[in-house]
């Protein structure tokens, strides 16, 4: 078989160690009748080991030259190979308890992950390999730099760990950064929510636009409808001094006073 070309347009970057390989599989720990959806198979290298654990396996692949690939190297009652952009696909079509795992292409991975955050509620968990400023981001806790927008809103819907760093040697083309795995685990229906999930989105976007500014001049005009008390932080904190709840808290106190979005205001 022809070598496949990694394209740079898809951020293809093929793992290729065994042991890193072996180290993922444990951490997903496949059952065979687990409901697996592999997010940018590649040249096989989990899909592989997966299947082999699996009675099926779906596979979303943007590259059709490697979608080819897999269509012919296994069979289609055991892999499902969809031709398209994870970016698009409508996951809620696979029905209820799935398993996402995948190497994400970093180009494209903060908005899936965002995009993959609507069909929360039919996930049991998600295994994906990322940048490691990303994971790290993802993980942050209230008063560390890496504390983001991201981490707000995805801590906001899931429970996640970082499990362990790969060293760029274990991937054909080497990528410039190192990777790290990290689990999302959906936090259930008794998660704490917000009223108006859209105002808090816009409240948490709002207060990272200008990180470096106090919140009491990038929420200036919402600053006397907040109980700052209450939530136990202060107009001069920085967004990244504020806790996922006291977001919540923040966008839940504006709701109730009518705010329905900031955009408007």
């Amino acid at each position: 078989m022809a070598t496949h070309q990694a394209r740079k347009r898809f951020g293809q970057n093929f793992l290729v160690d065994e042991g890193v390989i072996e180290s993922i599989v444990r951490s997903i720990d496949p059952s065979v009748s687990d409901r697996i959806i592999e997010i940018g198979p590649g040249l096989s290298a989990l899909t592989e080991p997966l299947l082999a654990r699996l009675s099926k396996l779906i596979a979303i692949e943007i590259d059709r030259d490697l979608a080819g690939r897999l269509r012919n190297r296994f069979p289609s009652d055991k892999l499902e190979v969809i031709e398209a952009d994870a970016l698009q696909v409508d996951f809620s079509e696979f029905g209820s308890n799935l398993r996402v795992v995948g190497n994400l292409p970093y180009n494209i991975s903060t908005p899936l992950l965002f995009a993959l955050s609507q069909y929360a509620d039919s996930v049991v968990d998600q295994h994906f390999m990322l940048q490691r400023e990303v994971v790290d981001r993802m993980v942050a806790m209230p008063g560390n730099s890496d504390f983001s927008r991201l981490s707000v809103m995805l801590q906001y819907r899931y429970k996640m760990t970082k499990l362990f760093d790969v060293d760029p040697s274990a991937f054909d083309p080497p990528p410039r950064v190192v990777s790290s795995i990290v689990r999302m685990i959906p936090l259930d229906q008794n998660r704490y929510r917000a009223m108006n999930e859209k105002l808090f989105a816009e409240v948490v976007a709002r207060a990272f636009s200008q990180r470096r500014k106090m919140l009491r001049g990038v929420l200036s005009p919402w600053v006397p409808m907040i109980p700052w008390t209450d939530l136990g932080i202060e107009p001069s904190f920085r967004a990244e001094a504020v806790s996922v709840q006291a977001y919540v808290g923040m966008a839940d106190a504006l709701h109730a006073q009518g705010v329905s979005t900031l955009t408007q205001s």
